[in-house]
């Protein structure tokens, strides 16, 4: 039987459309769509394979907690 995890999803929205990411997973594993559920559902399946092709060397060491979005000026 697989072990489930929740996993932290970052969605932002571009001109062209959606762009999702994971945190917390190695190497880069991005997902996008015309609608917010569509980046959803790619960033899900790409998700999945990169953790069945890598296993538990998909995962970073430490787990995030919680995440923040903050703005600065710079």
């Amino acid at each position: 039987m697989k072990s489930v995890r929740q996993i932290k999803i970052i969605v932002e929205k571009h001109p062209e459309g959606y762009v999702a990411y994971p945190l917390g997973l190695k190497g880069v594993v991005v997902g996008e769509g015309d609608t917010y559920e569509e980046a959803l559902a790619d960033i899900k399946s790409a998700v999945k394979f990169h953790i069945e092709t890598f296993g538990e060397d998909a995962f970073e060491t430490e787990e995030i907690i919680e995440t923040f979005i903050a703005e600065v000026i710079v």
